[in-house]
């Protein structure tokens, strides 16, 4: 390490570190142990410096060779720096020039991609890290040209670019371009920045430099040079060493700005990223001299007055050394106030610097102080388990803080990577000896307690912690002694950690385990299938059915979406009460449809084998039967019941079924399993199951598909008694073996019948391939007059195909069309959601129904004729000649099937027609039924599928008009006058709420009312049922003394009561103001106000701080009852003293600590001086300078600059 070194700089671009005469000591030294000596042979006089032999005693055996030693130092200083082909700079990005700020880890995300992109392109090596600043070091090493340009592509891509302009005389431009303009690039590329220079017919003479901050100091510098060489004016150059720039600049440069307007010379100082240590003044000549002159002053002054020295002192002392609140420090500082006192954290020694004598005084006082020190004060270390240490250290600190601030000692407890047990603790003895026993007792105490793992499902994780933490809060409340800790949801882990001491980890564990016996108890869940078409009665008008019994048996009950298949209905919670919801569901069903329930013996040892894998034999019977419902009992129930609910029929058909299938399954269970293709299974099954019940029926086995949930979509499974298996499996295998005997045939088929087959993207033709084992039907093309269709596929299926194309034609030939008249406003309600009521009369009676293109505004009846777009302009005379009687074009729905299809269709479709009927409701409960935004009125519609028609406002009317279904208008408007019943009742209780009553109250006391959030106020309407008010305050019409309660009578008059019991309250209240130093006012109001609350608690009071910006911001108000203001009054003044302390402690320390600004930059030490040397002997020479890169030749490859990496060294 080099010491001196400033972190925390503004430095940019670096690299070599300089030896002072105290690091160049250290390294002699083998460091450390002889620190003092090097001490005082620093502070011996200066003109007294030790011999060559004394400072580098020579190797005994190797004593004659001296005198060649000194040979090579004239070759030595001559010696050129051999150029390395390798290469390392180190780049500084400061952090407000930084192009990627918000990373979340070092080293991740756009910066880390962007450095090994340039890695790839130039051939350099990168390595990042990140200084205390925040600023970013980038270490380059390559070969030159590579580092170049990876320089160049760093400040192009990780650095924001600045801008700044510069203005020199237009004629001095064409020098900054050079020859070619190759003096600009090659600026641009020394400088990594881009410089935009006015084109010569543009009368600006400002140059324009983008780059880094660094980048555009020295192009400007540069730039500037240029100019000041061409100036006719005198030029002189100053040599000043690097180290003394900032003292001619002076802070923010004001002091060579005084400089260039006093004399009217213009000083170019290099930045310090520039490696020049020559100052350029330009001007007239007498004020440049008397510019120089003054230069040189501040140079001398600076140069020869100054010295450096330090005195080793533990780095635990420095801060007794400054004292409380810095007095011992004081003390000397007010004595020598030229000399510049020095405290690193973390290193044993003080650093001074200033005049010499000044030096060597301070040095000695403060030597007296170290040994007094060290004298008087102790420190102790203690070994304890590091697992603790977070313990021992407290939430945020408090632990460790408290015990600091009580013994006045500082604790050193090691980081967790350390992973060591030693904790270190300095001050004075007594305190140190209180502390160490202290912290011993509570790590004692930790080895006491003990942790236990407690197992919990995951699902209940988040009931037992409840909604925003509510019901975890309430049990460390409980247990306020006992940490317990959830697994991390991610980690799907069921183990709770409870840690404290021994018997109340005990007690926890006992109520978290009652806790979760009583969820277990609550999470029982059973399911219940109901016919999705009763659901909606279940859950009744408004959900009032099943809120009803989800209240009454306590329970939750989960219903499908409407949207999903599932006809599932879930309710979870204690057994028996899940029980009675289920009897009560099913109870509905009963009653809404001729649902019959018939209850099964079959042995419970055949259940199993009856449901089949994943359900597959029972869903094959349920399906089979029209859906009925069949409930096996719960498995281990022992129970032999089956329980069947559907449609009375339906529910006979699969009792005879289950009985069957378990009388086979007893006498003798066999199972064979078949394969064939999945396009095959239709054609096996047969239109509407014809073909498999035809084999079932032959054989008596069961034949079960796969369903579309089956992962084997190939496998069938026949099974009954062991013959009727192989009977139906041999009449299967034969079809299936006809199946894949492929054959090709044609029939003959009209073109004019082509069409219908291949419309809609051939889906007629889909459903045929579908129905009969995937048959392929190839129609010809449209435009060729063939009239043969081509069947391919298996044998039987090209027949069964065939012979269904001959029906449809059949179909098609005994095609009729007829029309249907009804007027177009019914046409929407006709077609149904989404069209749904038309497809349905269009599958039922095989028609194709086509409704007229709607007309946007009929014509009045005056003008028989309907002009449409000029269309019907040549057939003006028809349509004059139209019979007005006859049906409107809009109005007529074309049918077209087979001709006594076509006439159900049409009865069908008139049976849509819907009636009106009105019902009168009073006008002023319209808005109610309306609802907002129309939600209620949206509501009955799509209950009872009617449409509801308000009068407007405007009209004043009490009808409301219901058109819909004959069969849904009798509903609905029960419905309606139900609604109105409920509306009038709400009425006459709204009526009753609004009692309105008035409380005076001294407004000052309305923010106490109110409470913090609204906490009191809130508390007061809820457990009364009422609304309070109270004034606006910017309204000056107002009564600002009056509260408005709203409610019902005896509800708002106790509310009064409770507001003017707090009152009452409040007005035996006192205010005092308290005068609290505003340093420590953030202390007392802790984290989130936590401390504060906390007094406020104890004291019962409410305190008060001042505003920022207030007049006097040391004011706080304390109010409350007299006696418990005066204690909390005590109470926050002795929290002031004892923090003030602290406060004025800080800024002691902070004064003493390291500046980080450079102003008072100092002199360097003249380096290692010796007398006596070998160099000095030869031609009398003076020693060498170790700042030049003559007499010390560097191995790299430029003589780097003088500047550190973080800065100029102080």
């Amino acid at each position: 390490g080099i010491p001196g070194l400033c972190v925390g700089g503004k430095s940019t671009m670096s690299s070599v570190a300089v030896l002072t005469q105290e690091s160049f000591a250290e390294h002699r030294s083998g460091l450390a142990q002889q620190q003092v000596k090097v001490t005082a042979l620093n502070s011996e006089e200066e003109n007294d410096p030790p011999t060559y032999k004394e400072a580098f005693p020579p190797l005994p055996e190797k004593a004659p060779c001296l005198e060649a030693a000194q040979e090579p130092a004239g070759p030595w200083s001559k010696i050129r720096p051999i150029k390395a082909s390798v290469i390392t700079q180190v780049f500084h990005v400061p952090l407000e020039e930084r192009k990627y700020k918000d990373m979340n880890q070092f080293g991740e995300g756009e910066q880390a991609k962007i450095c090994l992109d340039i890695m790839q392109k130039t051939g350099a090596h990168l390595e990042l890290s990140l200084a205390k600043d925040q600023g970013l070091s980038i270490m380059v090493s390559g070969k030159l040209e590579a580092v170049m340009k990876a320089r160049k592509e760093i400040v192009a891509r990780l650095q924001t670019q600045a801008s700044a302009t510069v203005a020199i005389p237009k004629e001095h431009h064409r020098f900054v371009i050079g020859k070619n303009g190759e003096k600009l690039q090659d600026l641009e590329l020394k400088t990594a920045t881009k410089i935009q220079i006015p084109r010569p017919d543009d009368p600006s003479n400002q140059i324009k430099i983008t780059g880094t901050k660094e980048g555009i100091e020295k192009a400007r510098h540069e730039i500037l040079l240029i100019s000041a060489e061409q100036d006719k004016r005198a030029v002189e150059r100053l040599d000043v060493e690097k180290v003394y720039h900032p003292f001619i600049a002076g802070p923010y440069n004001k002091l060579v700005s005084e400089l260039m307007q006093d004399t009217g010379t213009r000083i170019n100082i290099p930045p310090p990223s520039v490696n020049k240590t020559e100052i350029v003044f330009t001007g007239e000549k007498e004020q440049l001299a008397q510019a120089v002159a003054r230069v040189k002053k501040i140079y001398e002054e600076k140069a020869n007055s100054f010295t450096v020295s330090s005195v080793s002192a533990p780095s635990w002392l420095h801060r007794f050394i400054i004292g409380k609140k810095g007095q011992n420090l004081a003390k000397i500082t007010q004595q020598m106030p030229k000399v510049h006192i020095e405290f690193t954290e973390g290193e044993d020694k003080i650093t001074l610097e200033g005049p010499t004598e000044d030096v060597n005084v301070a040095q000695e006082q403060i030597e007296v102080m170290v040994k007094d020190l060290i004298n008087r004060m102790d420190y102790a270390e203690i070994n304890v388990d590091h697992k603790f240490h977070r313990h021992l250290i407290g939430k945020n600190g408090a632990n460790i803080n408290r015990i600091k601030d009580l013994y006045k000692v500082s604790v050193r407890i090691p980081p967790d990577n350390e992973k060591s047990n030693l904790i270190r603790i300095e001050g004075d003895p007594q305190g140190v000896q209180q502390a160490k026993k202290e912290l011993l007792e509570l790590a004692s105490r930790m080895e006491n307690e003990r942790t236990k793992d407690l197992i919990i499902e995951q699902k209940f994780h988040r009931t037992i912690i409840g909604q925003k933490g509510e019901r975890i809060r309430e049990i460390r409340e409980k247990f306020p002694e006992v940490i317990i800790n959830f697994p991390d949801p991610a980690h799907k882990s069921d183990i709770v950690q409870l840690r404290g001491p021994k018997n109340e980890v005990e007690k926890c564990t006992k109520y978290m385990q009652k806790m979760v016996a009583d969820l277990v108890e609550n999470s029982f869940s059973i399911s219940v299938p109901i016919f999705k078409q009763f659901h909606k009665n279940i859950i009744g008008k408004g959900g009032a059915n099943i809120k009803k019994i989800r209240e009454e048996s306590n329970t939750k009950i989960d219903l499908p979406a409407e949207n999903s298949n599932s006809e599932t209905i879930v309710i979870t919670g204690k057994r028996a009460n899940c029980e009675a919801a289920r009897h009560r569901i099913l109870a509905i069903q009963k009653e809404l449809a001729n649902i019959t329930e018939v209850e099964v013996s079959i042995p419970s040892k055949l259940h199993n084998s009856l449901i089949g894998t994943k359900g597959r034999f029972i869903r094959s019977i349920m399906e089979e039967c029209g859906g009925v419902h069949i409930h096996f009992p719960t498995e281990g129930s022992g129970s032999d019941t089956v329980t069947i609910r559907g449609p009375a029929q339906d529910v006979e058909k699969a009792k005879k079924q289950l009985l069957h299938l378990a009388e086979e399954k007893q006498t003798k269970s066999y199972t064979v399993d078949l394969r064939a293709k999945p396009e095959y299974h239709k054609f096996l099954i047969g239109k509407g199951g014809g073909n498999i019940r035809k084999v079932r029926d032959n054989t008596g086995a069961r034949i079960i598909f796969p369903t579309s949930e089956d992962k084997d979509q190939e496998l069938i499974t026949i099974m009954g008694t062991e013959e009727a298996v192989k009977e139906a499996q041999k009449e299967l295998e034969a079809l299936i073996k006809n199946l894949d005997n492929v054959v090709e045939d044609s029939m003959v088929v009209d073109p004019k019948h082509h069409r219908h087959f291949v419309i809609r993207r051939g889906q007629v033709l889909r459903e045929i391939a579908d129905e009969y084992g995937g048959v392929m039907v190839s129609f010809p093309r449209s435009g060729t007059q063939s009239d043969k269709v081509t069947l391919k596929g298996a044998k039987d299926c090209v027949e069964a195909a065939k012979k269904r194309i001959q029906e449809i034609i059949e179909d098609l030939e005994a095609q009729v069309t007829i029309e249907c008249t009804i007027p177009q406003k019914f046409h929407r309600s006709i077609m149904g959601p989404k069209g749904s009521r038309i497809q349905q009369i269009t599958r039922d009676y095989g028609v194709q129904i086509k409704f007229p293109d709607r007309e946007e505004n009929p014509a009045p009846v005056a003008e028989p004729a309907v002009q449409e777009n000029g269309e019907e302009g040549g057939e003006g005379k028809d349509g004059k000649d139209a019979d007005p009687s006859s049906p409107k074009k809009c109005d007529i729905i074309i049918i077209s099937g087979r001709r006594e299809k076509c006439e159900a269709a049409k009865e069908a479709l008139q049976a849509l027609v819907p009636v009106t009927i009105e019902v009168e409701v009073p006008f002023d409960l319209h808005r109610y039924i309306i609802g907002q935004k129309g939600s209620g009125i949206r509501k009955m519609m799509d209950e009872f599928e009617v449409n509801i028609q308000v009068p407007a406002p405007e009209l004043q009317s009490d009808i409301i008009t219901i058109t819909g279904l004959a069969t849904n208008l009798d509903r609905a408007k029960a419905g309606l006058l139900e609604r109105v019943k409920e509306l009038q009742a709400e009425q006459e209780d709204r009526a009753l709420r609004s009692f309105k009553l008035t409380v005076t109250v001294d407004p000052k006391y309305h923010p106490k009312i109110i409470g913090r959030k609204g906490a009191v106020i809130t508390q007061i309407r809820t457990e009364h049922e009422v609304n309070i008010q109270f004034p606006d305050k910017d309204d000056e019409s107002q009564a600002q003394d009056q509260i408005t309660i709203t409610g019902y009578e005896k509800n708002a008059e106790a509310a009064r009561d409770a507001i003017m019991k707090i009152v009452g309250e409040l007005e035996q209240m006192v205010s005092e103001d308290v005068t609290l130093d505003h340093r420590v006012h953030a202390r007392i109001i802790g984290a989130r106000g936590k401390a504060i609350r906390k007094i406020m608690d104890e004291f019962k009071v409410d305190i008060r701080f001042p505003q920022s910006g207030a007049p006097d911001p040391n004011c706080v108000t304390v109010t409350g009852l007299p006696e418990n203001v005066e204690e909390a009054i005590d109470h926050i003044l002795n929290l002031e003293e004892e923090y003030l302390a602290d406060v004025v402690d800080n800024e002691a320390m902070q004064v003493y600590m390291k500046p980080s600004s450079h102003e008072e930059s100092k002199a360097p030490s003249k380096g290692f001086v010796v007398r006596d040397a070998p160099w000095a002997t030869v031609n009398n020479e003076k020693a060498p300078d170790m700042s030049s890169s003559e007499d010390f030749p560097s191995f790299g490859a430029q003589v780097a600059p003088k500047t550190l990496p973080w800065g100029p060294k102080r």
